[in-house]
């Protein structure tokens, strides 16, 4: 069997699973039914139809990765949400850095507080002193405040 599709090759090929010399003394029930011209039409009929397996396995296939990728992907994800009237530090951008602490300087600024929530991940700050920031914030820029 093959571990992408699940499938042996006889089966991809044919659409039933094949006969090895050792069944064919055995007394079962696919043995004594065989019957050589229903045999052929059989197959002739699966060989057209082998192309619906195909995409059968395909998109088992595609739909078994896209899960893993996602149970993958929410396993490393940790969501950050705030509330309104949260304290938060923001990340000091290269624009605000004070070009004389150069690498000691500190990498978070604040507090702020939440004040609105436009989507989630973007919100809006303002100063304690009431100083509004004129543009929303991404939540990876943020941390809370303790």
């Amino acid at each position: 069997m093959r571990t992408p599709t699940g499938k042996t090759p006889f089966k991809l090929a044919y659409r039933n699973g094949a006969v090895i010399p050792a069944e064919i003394h055995m007394a079962n029930h696919r043995v004594m039914k065989y019957e050589d011209e229903e045999n052929e039409e059989q197959l002739r009929l699966n060989l057209d139809l082998i192309d619906k397996v195909r995409i059968g396995v395909e998109q088992k296939r595609t739909a078994r990765y896209k899960n893993l990728m996602a149970r993958q992907y929410y396993a490393m994800v940790k969501l950050r949400r705030f509330n309104i009237v949260d304290l938060i530090l923001k990340n000091v951008s290269l624009a605000t850095r004070n070009p004389a602490h150069e690498k000691l300087g500190p990498i978070w600024e604040g507090p702020y507080r939440i004040i609105n929530c436009k989507r989630q991940g973007s919100y809006y700050l303002e100063a304690l002193d009431g100083q509004k920031l004129e543009h929303p914030w991404n939540v990876e820029h943020l941390r809370r405040y303790y």
